[in-house]
Formats: C-alpha cells, sequence, structure tokens
C-alpha cells in the first residue's frame, strides 16, 4: 500500500455529525469557535498520490464539542474519471479551508474555489462575480492592515502566473499578468505590508516526465531559483528577481519589510538528493539596495506547515509554529515546534499520537505575540480515533484534548472560525 494511503493517511468511508466522547483537561472559556480542517480523502479508497483525493473538510465546534466532516461536491465527487482539461470548476478542493466576506472556501491551486456553508453542504464554485477566470492558489494571504486579499494563479499555459487581488473595502477582485519563462510549481508565496514575494523554483512542468514518470513535475538542474519582489502599490510595474540556490518553496511562514532588505522564512526544499530532500526551516534576506540574497537554514529539523498569527501576515513578527514532518506512515510521535527566531521549543505528542498543521488562536485581550492557543487535529493509532488538540502558544504544554469517537485523516490545511 503507498504511504499515502496507509496508517492515518488512509480515507475514512463515512460522512458523520457527532460529539466529543470526553474532554482531557479544560478547553479556554475564551477559545469559542469553530476549527476547519481540509485534506485528501479518496472516495474510492485509493488516489495515485497524496494530493489527488477527493477534498473532505472536517470541522469542531469547539464550544459543543460537536464534529462534523463532508466531501467538497465538485465535479470531480461526482465523476471521478473526469478530464480536468482546462475546466476549472472541476477540482479536487482538497488543500485548504479559509473564510472570505463571511463565505468559507475549500481550495485547491488547480481550480476554483468552492464555497461551503459553516455546517459544510457544498455551494458551489465561487469566481469573485465572474472576474477570476483561472485557478486560485490554496494559500491566499490576507493583510491585516489592508484587509485585502491577496492571491495568486498559475498555470502550465501562458500566462504562467497571474497575481490578483480582493480589495478589502469589496471593490472588485483586480488581476495581473506576470511574465515567467516557463511554468514552475509555485505553491505558496508571500506578503508584506508594502510587496508580494513570488519563489520561481527548480521544478518545472514536463509533460514528456508525466507520461514517463506519472508526475508533471521534475527538477531542473540546468535551472536557477529566483524569488520576485512586487511592489503592492504598483502590481503592473515590474517585478525585481533574486537569484538563490536551487530550491522549492514548500510552505511561506511569513515575510516582512526590515529597512531595504526583505526577509522572508518557510520550508524549503533543496534538489533531489541534497539533505534528503526534506523540508526545513529557512530564511531568505534580500537586499534591496544591493540586488544580492542572503540565505541560510534555521535549523536542520524536518518541519512542515509553518504558521504565524493571522494577524501579523506580512509584518514583523518573532515566532514560527511548525509540525513535525516524517515521511512514513506510522512514525511513533509528532511534534509541534515553537521557533523563536532560529531558537526552537518541541512539544512532542506521547508515544503513537500524530498531529497535523498547528493553527494560532490568539486569546481573548491577548497583549503578547504568543499570548493565545494552538490547536490542530491529532491522531492515536493504538485507538484508532483522534482529537483536537489545544495547547497553551506561551508555554507549549496541552491545554485540553478534546477526544472524537471516529478517525480524522490526515489532512493539509486549517483555519479557525471565531463565534460571532
Amino acid at each position: 500500500m503507498p504511504i499515502h494511503l496507509e496508517g492515518n493517511n488512509g480515507p475514512v468511508a463515512e460522512e458523520c455529525d457527532v460529539v466529543a466522547t470526553r474532554v482531557v483537561g479544560e478547553v479556554p472559556g475564551d477559545l469559542r469557535g469553530r476549527f476547519y480542517r481540509n485534506g485528501p480523502n479518496p472516495r474510492s479508497g485509493w488516489s495515485p498520490h497524496l494530493y489527488a483525493g477527493d477534498g473532505m473538510v472536517h470541522m469542531v465546534d469547539v464550544t459543543s464539542r460537536r464534529y462534523r466532516n463532508r466531501y467538497v461536491r465538485t465535479p470531480l465527487y461526482a465523476d471521478p474519471g473526469l478530464d480536468r482539461g482546462l475546466d476549472h470548476r472541476v477540482t479536487t478542493a482538497n488543500t485548504h479551508v479559509v473564510l472570505h466576506e463571511g463565505r468559507l472556501l475549500a481550495l485547491e491551486e488547480g481550480g476554483f474555489p468552492y464555497e461551503m456553508t459553516a455546517e459544510l453542504d457544498t455551494i458551489g464554485p465561487f469566481t469573485f462575480d465572474g472576474r477570476l477566470a483561472g485557478a486560485m492558489t490554496a494559500h491566499p494571504k490576507r493583510c491585516p492592515r489592508t484587509g485585502d486579499l491577496l492571491f495568486f494563479g498559475y498555470s502550465v499555459r501562458r500566462p504562467f502566473l497571474t497575481y490578483h487581488c480582493a480589495p478589502g473595502d469589496g471593490g472588485a477582485l483586480r488581476s495581473v499578468a506576470i511574465e515567467l519563462p516557463a511554468c514552475s510549481l509555485m505553491h505558496d508565496f508571500a506578503i508584506t505590508a508594502t510587496k508580494v514575494l513570488f519563489v520561481d523554483s527548480c521544478l518545472v512542468f514536463d509533460l514528456t516526465a508525466a507520461q514517463e514518470a506519472g508526475s508533471p513535475w521534475r527538477w531542473d538542474a540546468t535551472r536557477a531559483a529566483r524569488i520576485g519582489v512586487l511592489e503592492r502599490a504598483d502590481p503592473s510595474g515590474p517585478v525585481r528577481w533574486f537569484d538563490v540556490e536551487p530550491c522549492h518553496l514548500s510552505h511561506a511562514a511569513n515575510a516582512f519589510d526590515a529597512g531595504d532588505t526583505v526577509v522572508l522564512t518557510g520550508t524549503r526544499i533543496p534538489p533531489d538528493g541534497q539533505a534528503g530532500g526534506m523540508p526545513v526551516m529557512y530564511e531568505w534576506r534580500l537586499d534591496l539596495t544591493t540586488g544580492i540574497a542572503a540565505e541560510s537554514a534555521l535549523d536542520d529539523v524536518s518541519t512542515e506547515y509553518p504558521r504565524v498569527p493571522d494577524a501579523l501576515v506580512g509584518l514583523p513578527m518573532r515566532y514560527v509554529y511548525v509540525s513535525g514532518f516524517f515521511f512514513e506512515a506510522e512514525p511513533d510521535h509528532g511534534e509541534i515546534h515553537k521557533y523563536d527566531m532560529g531558537t526552537r521549543t518541541t512539544y512532542r505528542l506521547p508515544y503513537g499520537h500524530t498531529c497535523g498543521e498547528p493553527v494560532f488562536v490568539p486569546g481573548a485581550g491577548s497583549r503578547a505575540e504568543d499570548d493565545g492557543y494552538l490547536v490542530t487535529f491529532a491522531h492515536d493509532r493504538v485507538a484508532g480515533t483522534s482529537s483536537l488538540v489545544i495547547l497553551d502558544a506561551i508555554a507549549m504544554t496541552v491545554t485540553a484534548e478534546v477526544h472524537l469517537p471516529v478517525r480524522v485523516p490526515g489532512g493539509f490545511h486549517g483555519t479557525w472560525v471565531p463565534e460571532p
């Protein structure tokens, strides 16, 4: 059995609506709302690779202790053999779930977002009043200063990259095509208060590779990686490119302006065969005066799914929260790391317990950056069940475990929606 279908990566067959069986510890009184998380869950029980399963969104209402899961009803749900072609309605919608203007959107970078109700019923494709003509990244960024939703889409046909801004004042979507020499795999990006950053990686689209190896993406050893910097105030202006060491940006943690320097942190994957090919926390510092990029690894521990507080996206931050990354079906334990500008504090789950991406939720009236909670789904492979784990983000200790009577399979990204 492939690793992406073993252990807790294996799909669950049933959509359900259940109440937590027990709570260990005490759920903080100021933590009131819902945690949503998306991930691949192939209905047939099989998929060719990790990213191909049907999208299923999982929800825990922390106030009522209720858990609910539902498939995203895209055309691929009804007809798994459907050819995507250039129809952006045909998508798995299996990677992320975000809130935009009261709409819950399930995302996957190959197609349109799919709108869902708070109870996870599928409404249908969301195209920003028909202005979105291509695919949307699964990793949009909301500027905490302006409320603008910034995102991009990449394509195997020209234009290979398109940048979008949905204004926070409710104005119409604005889109700008950005010239690239070829299509590279661009899963994530970053913003600062004044800039947008794109990472043009060494993973390029190759139809021949798709026919021979089953994947359309291959490392191009002749190609340099680079980071493009676009001014948010002039999105139609030139992109300034900085050459960096060959790599692929798996996920951006954050970026911010620091005088004449732009700082980007995230999980970096090196070229095939180097450092085991596993993602680690990394930093790039782009000097706008000299045009030179300085870069360095922040750690040698394999990690994934970095997050910062939503209120600090694009702004200077001190902490990054990230999950340990184990490329095996049933690792001994999971880990959640808290980076304090390179210094790592780790919470290690008990033996046989693994977890996913940690999402930061600020505490009521919080004053410190880390004054809040981390929420994530965890799996106990001995019991075969899952729980919503709540950590104190300052102490990096467990506050509560909301135990569910069902298994929540491994997945990707999620969001916290507070009670109104």
